[in-house]
């Protein structure tokens, strides 16, 4: 299918061939018929593109200091590796959508087949979208005019926060697309409206819909009407939807407003407040949320979940829902916003002038027929079976910026990659020379010519992933953890029998500083205190969910317990946590987790979210024999008491090339697995009994 992607590095826009999704739970497969180009963000996305990379500096100062601590920590080579990674990833345009429905997802009411709907899908032929985020269109509302329910919602989310009551003056600053919605509908509401706006089309066009709209470029003082329109008592309310640098309009919100007047920011303005325009008033500014409650929740808008009506009165789908209704009972007129229409294979006709501040409304309007594969070809060349070949499932940051360049520089034969969307894995798919790209990933399983499978995605899915081309006869390689709870790994051993291999992404065990500490104790009992800097993650992110990541906890720290297990050369027997901070579930990111070996050695990992990101990430020491050893970062290995070694000095290197160099030659050439499976089992099954002990307050034995 065709899909319209935006490159961050180049500023280039271009029409992609990538292949259409897979209708998931809780999602509906809609084929598009129309979608908006929201000009305002769409523009700003496209001139940040084509800005140099000091111009993008200067536009997130905040980026750049993330930038310069990895930097200190991570060194220079890595951390501007990571930002070129990150700017090349391709960014989907659009959340403007109307289409047809073509496949309802499970666990999905309410929809059928051949339903009219609206969405915040992308402008993309086919789009799969969560329940949440879909409404139905009515019969008397047309797929041009449907397009404009979401960026129709942003406006009314401002209007909800302002809260107008009928007869209050309203002003609207800014009457681009969004603006003029937010006046129209403010007008709907019983108020009188003043639009502002420097461009007199826009000011035109607000007049002709019973707007007091003025253009401060042609000498009117927007402070001095909005007095003088009020008696001088001022505006009830001021949403700004303007998007400007300067703090002049904020400014300005606060003089033209009456005391307790209320200020709401839908745009993107400069935000130096003077205290005394907002103290002598006592006015409330508030900062809307896009398309209204539920934005930015995963809970709701990916699993589904509703907030109770008598609670939340308006989500993001009510609203949606609100604006088709005022559409259909003509109390918003949209269609005469319309000022272009182009076919998706013409959309450079609005791209190349998508600064032409004339516009107001374009339209990208979809074929009859598009094409609805799933996997698509993307660098031909001949694969064979039995010859290695490897299929990537997921093609998220780990994959793009660690395993791919690994995999790279060995000449791993790759032949294809899946990812949700399928344009993160077809972007990567161009750059690392795989195959095919497809957003089906039971047809890399299939695959006859692909021997090994390697699967990156979310925790929750590595189970049964795993599960499914152990049972296809494939070797397995999944980033940690080989599962998130007890049901999965059991699931995992039923269908491992050992006639292919199954590797865990454990890579630090393969670090030349890990290696050499391994040659310097042999098998003499140690131990180990391993400290992981691992720096905080906001809790609403999915590794937090234990459903979902099964928490840091299994899903990270499970590094450090094989790590500590390839040292001592041995098996954990029990193990003991104790933490700071414990939710209900037992989920914790700052913990202290004790280990007992079957060798008598012990472990200790301190797993940490409340360091400073200035601070180097990780740190082991290894106490034996009168010697100790100390890992830094992975970048200097120092010994004390050591004979014959002192200091091994390496840019940060944890282990991920040699990992998957060995991999890759064992399943070309045949071999034991580069890590036994019952290693893998004990560190798995240690890291559940950590949450456990957690739970139990108690030491827990790793059967």
């Amino acid at each position: 299918m065709k899909q319209i992607i935006q490159s961050f590095k180049t500023g280039e826009t271009i029409l992609e061939n990538v292949p259409a999704p897979v209708v998931r739970k809780g999602h509906l497969l809609i084929k598009t018929t129309r979608s908006l180009v929201s000009l305002g963000t769409e523009r700003m996305l496209v001139e940040f593109g084509k800005a140099n990379m000091l111009q993008k500096a200067r536009q997130q100062p905040d980026k750049v200091k993330q930038v310069l601590n990895k930097m200190k920590t991570e060194g220079i080579k890595p951390t501007i590796n990571a930002v070129f990674n990150k700017l090349g990833q391709p960014l989907p345009l659009g959340y403007c959508n109307a289409g047809v429905v073509v496949a309802v997802g499970e666990g999905v009411d309410g929809y059928s087949i051949g339903d009219r709907v609206a969405s915040n899908g992308q402008h993309a032929e086919y789009v799969c979208i969560a329940k949440n985020l879909v409404a139905h269109i009515p019969d008397n509302v047309s797929d041009d005019a449907a397009t404009f329910t979401v960026i129709g919602s942003i406006g009314l989310q401002g209007i909800r926060l302002c809260n107008p009551t009928l007869g209050e003056t309203i002003v609207v600053v800014g009457l681009g697309l969004i603006g003029l919605i937010t006046a129209e509908l403010l007008i709907a509401n019983g108020c009188r409206v003043v639009g502002i706006d420097p461009d007199s089309n826009k000011v035109d066009i607000a007049k002709a819909k019973g707007i007091l709209a003025i253009n401060p470029s042609e000498g009117n003082d927007p402070v001095k009407f909005v007095s003088q329109l009020t008696d001088g008592v001022g505006a009830d309310g001021v949403i700004i939807t303007a998007s400007a640098k300067t703090d002049q309009i904020i400014a300005d919100a606060a003089n033209m407003s009456r005391k307790r007047g209320r200020v709401i920011l839908v745009g993107v303005i400069g935000l130096n407040i003077s205290r005394t325009d907002f103290y002598e008033k006592e006015l409330t500014f508030q900062v809307s949320c896009s398309y209204g409650p539920g934005r930015y929740d995963d809970q709701y808008e990916k699993s589904g979940i509703d907030y109770p009506l008598p609670f939340v009165r308006w989500t993001e789908q009510r609203n949606f829902r609100t604006i088709l209704e005022m559409i259909s009972t003509g109390k918003l007129d949209v269609e005469s916003l319309i000022t272009q229409q182009v076919g998706i294979d013409e959309f450079d006709k609005i791209y190349n002038d998508i600064g032409n501040r004339n516009s107001i409304a374009s339209i990208l309007k979809y074929p009859e027929q598009s094409d609805a594969s799933q996997t698509v070809t993307v660098n031909s060349g001949s694969f064979s079976a039995g010859k290695g070949g490897i299929g990537i499932i997921g093609a998220g940051n780990y994959t793009g910026m660690t395993m791919l360049p690994a995999l790279k520089s060995c000449n791993a034969p790759m032949y294809s990659i899946a990812s949700a969307s399928g344009v993160t894995g077809t972007a990567l798919a161009k750059k690392y020379n795989i195959g095919k790209s497809t957003s089906d990933y039971k047809s890399i399983i299939a695959d006859p010519t692909i021997d090994l499978v390697m699967i990156t995605t979310r925790h929750n899915e590595h189970a049964r992933m795993v599960t499914e081309c152990l049972q296809a006869g494939k070797h397995v390689f999944v980033e940690k953890p080989l599962a998130i709870d007890k049901s999965g790994l059991d699931m995992i051993l039923a269908a491992y029998d050992g006639s292919k291999t199954l590797t865990v992404g454990f890579n630090r065990r393969f670090s030349p500083h890990a290696r050499q500490i391994k040659k310097l104790v042999g098998d003499a009992p140690v131990n180990v205190i391993a400290t992981m800097n691992a720096g905080n993650i906001p809790p609403h992110i999915w590794v937090h969910d234990m459903k979902v990541g099964g928490g840091r906890i299994i899903g990270e720290a499970c590094h450090y317990m094989d790590l500590i297990s390839y040292i001592t050369g041995s098996k954990i027997v029990a193990v003991c946590m104790n933490a700071m901070g414990v939710n209900p579930d037992s989920n914790t990111d700052n913990a202290s987790i004790l280990l007992q070996y079957e060798n008598g050695s012990t472990g200790v990992i301190n797993y940490f979210a409340n360091g400073s990101k200035e601070y180097a990430k990780e740190r082991v020491e290894v106490f034996s024999q009168e010697r100790t050893m100390i890992i830094d970062n992975f970048q200097v290995t120092t010994g004390y008491g050591t004979k014959n070694f002192s200091k091994l000095k390496t840019s940060i290197d944890k282990g991920h090339a040699a990992q998957f160099k060995l991999l890759v030659e064992r399943v070309i050439n045949g071999g034991a697995a580069i890590i036994p499976f019952e290693e893998i089992l004990n560190t798995t099954l240690a890291s559940f009994a950590a949450i456990e002990s957690l739970t139990k307050r108690e030491w827990v034995s790793v059967n």
